[in-house]
C-alpha cells in the first residue's frame, strides 16, 4: 500500500536475515532499516491502515467516569479542532458496549459470577490466572497448527487485506510453512457479483485442509468492517462448499 520505499524495504531485508521482531541488538544496520520503516508508519492505524488513528479511546477499565470518552496524554491538536475536522474514529463506536457490558442486567443474563470482574473491557489484558496477570509468553503456535492438521482438523483462516497488525503475508508465510500441498490456487472469491477477496486452499497426506482467504478492505477483525462478506465466507466454509 505504499507505506514504505522499495530502499527501505531491501534495505531490511538485505540486512535483518528475516529477523524483524526480535533482532540482533548488535546489528547497527538492520536496526537502522527497521527505524527508518518505524518512522514511516508508526502513525498508521495498525488495525486498518486506511482509517484515521484516533486519539479518543474506548473508556478507561476502572475509571469512575469509565463511560466517558477520554483523550491520551496529547489530545490538543484534536481537542481544538472544528467540528467540521475532527475525524471519525472507528473507537468511538466501542464507547456503547461498555455501557451494555458493565450493565448488571446484562451480566446476570450472560451468567457472569459476581465479584470475578470489576469492569468490563473489549480487550483485557488483565486477566487473572492463579492470581497472576495474564502473560504474553507464547510467541508461536506453529506447532500447534501442525498437530491439528496431522490430526485431520479443517481450519479456515483468513485475514482483512488492510490489517497491519497481523497481515495477510504473515499468516500465509506460516501456512505455507506447513508444507502442504496447494490444492485450489490462488483466485477470487465473490460476494453479489463482487470480488470480496482472494483464497488458496491446502491440504496435506491425509486429507485435511486448510482454506485462507483474505477479506478486502476489511481491517484487523475483518466481520467488524465486512459482516456481508464474512458471513458468506463462514457460511460456505461451515457447509464444506468452496469459496
Amino acid at each position: 500500500m505504499a507505506l514504505i520505499s522499495d530502499e527501505y524495504f531491501e534495505l531490511a531485508k538485505s540486512s535483518c536475515n528475516g529477523e524483524y521482531v526480535n533482532p540482533d541488538p548488535n546489528d547497527y544496520k538492520c536496526l537502522y532499516a527497521l527505524e527508518l520503516i518505524k518512522e514511516c508508519t508508526k502513525l498508521v492505524n495498525d488495525a486498518h491502515i486506511l482509517e484515521p488513528r484516533c486519539k479518543f479511546m474506548s473508556p478507561r477499565p476502572n475509571d469512575l467516569l469509565s463511560r466517558q470518552l477520554f483523550v491520551e496524554d496529547d489530545p490538543l491538536d484534536l481537542l481544538f479542532l472544528s467540528k467540521q475536522d475532527k475525524p471519525w474514529c472507528r473507537n468511538h463506536n466501542y464507547v456503547p458496549t461498555y455501557v451494555w457490558g458493565n450493565n448488571e442486567t446484562v451480566q446476570e443474563a450472560l451468567q457472569v459470577r459476581k465479584g470475578t470482574i470489576t469492569s468490563w473491557t473489549r480487550c483485557n489484558t488483565t486477566i487473572a490466572y492463579t492470581n497472576l496477570s495474564y502473560k504474553d509468553d507464547v510467541k508461536s503456535i506453529f506447532r500447534h497448527h501442525q498437530l491439528l492438521n496431522e490430526k485431520g482438523y479443517q481450519a479456515l483462516a483468513y485475514s482483512g487485506d488492510h490489517d497491519m497488525d497481523i497481515p495477510y503475508m504473515s499468516t500465509l508465510k506460516w501456512i505455507r510453512a506447513l508444507n502442504l500441498t496447494v490444492d485450489d490456487k490462488w483466485r477470487p472469491w465473490y460476494v453479489g457479483g463482487q470480488v470480496a477477496g482472494y483464497t488458496e486452499k491446502y491440504k496435506n497426506y491425509n486429507q485435511a485442509y486448510i482454506t485462507f482467504a483474505t477479506v478486502k478492505g476489511a481491517g484487523h477483525t475483518a466481520p467488524e468492517y465486512k459482516p456481508k462478506e464474512c458471513l458468506a465466507m463462514i457460511d460456505r466454509w461451515l457447509s464444506l462448499f468452496a469459496l
